[in-house]
């Protein structure tokens, strides 16, 4: 359930989707240097905080482990740490979002915990120093932390950060339908990055791909390296894909390094009953579909 006091401070924290992953080389700090295009999605936890003598997690999902291996537990206390704060927090989760789904979940959640106990402990904290708290929890918290930026160019570990521009050079908006669906099969992303092939050469450059909004394109050039992996391991995944295609979806891969896809869809209509029919097939699979602008 959500917290009891109207007034505690609340955060959503959205999903995010990867148009194309190209997981370019391994570095030596062992570590994989990316780039991919990362876009908010509307799809969302709930987080809320309330004043408390110690920090605490509770969750709306009983097999969500709520101690210390809980990204929003890691954020609570590295903030704690950076600002010297001897204060207390109790932190309520309503999880909505899949985990090991790639949707960045865990990372949205710890950036929601970082924005909350900012507003909660009084720091007033610098964006640069929140980005710089989260890129040590995980390589997506930072873009989570760019709440007014839809969409982002990722490069390097996924923490340096190119707000995303269309032709007409405001920030980008996806112009597709959406429809994300969980196959109920989570993919552990240090297992993804273990069997993953690095591959520098002759990679498209994905802002003026993802930019042209042309799906042929993205078919033919838009890749997620992940995919492959993620496929041979769980077929299951693999056959979600083939049913969005299938449904009307222009474009549809992995969402992330995760058990989850994404289809795009220029008929909202189409989108929304393709979503309905992968909730009707099975009872241990999720799904989310928006409109025009994924929103």
């Amino acid at each position: 359930m959500l917290s009891d006091n109207p007034s505690a401070p609340a955060r959503r924290a959205p999903a995010k989707v990867n148009l194309g992953l190209h997981v370019l080389r391994r570095r030596a700090d062992g570590d994989h240097d990316i780039e991919t295009v990362l876009l908010r999605i509307g799809w969302a936890d709930h987080l809320t905080a309330r004043s408390a003598d110690t920090l605490s997690l509770t969750c709306s999902d009983p097999s969500l482990p709520t101690g210390e291996a809980n990204l929003c537990m890691q954020a609570a206390q590295r903030l704690a740490e950076a600002f010297g704060v001897d204060a207390g927090a109790a932190l309520h989760l309503e999880k909505r979002l899949p985990y090991g789904a790639g949707l960045g979940g865990g990372s949205s959640d710890a950036a929601a915990t970082l924005r909350l106990l900012d507003t909660l402990w009084g720091l007033d904290a610098s964006p640069a120093h929140l980005r710089e708290i989260g890129a040590e929890i995980g390589a997506d918290v930072p873009f989570f932390l760019h709440e007014q930026t839809p969409a982002a160019l990722a490069t390097g570990r996924g923490t340096t950060l190119q707000p995303l521009r269309g032709t007409d050079g405001a920030p980008y908006r996806l112009p597709f339908a959406l429809v994300v669906v969980d196959a109920g099969v989570p993919v552990s992303t240090a297992e993804a990055y273990r069997r993953v092939v690095p591959r520098a050469e002759r990679r498209p450059d994905l802002t003026a791909l993802v930019c042209s909004n042309d799906l042929a394109r993205w078919r033919a050039d838009l890749e997620n390296d992940f995919a492959s992996v993620v496929f041979d391991e769980h077929p299951q995944v693999e056959h979600a894909r083939d049913r969005l295609v299938r449904a009307g979806a222009g474009y549809a891969t992995l969402t992330g390094s995760g058990g989850a896809i994404v289809g795009v869809f220029e008929d909202p209509r189409a989108a929304r009953a393709a979503a309905a029919a992968e909730v009707h097939r099975r009872s241990d699979h999720r799904a989310w579909w928006r409109g025009r602008g994924g929103r």
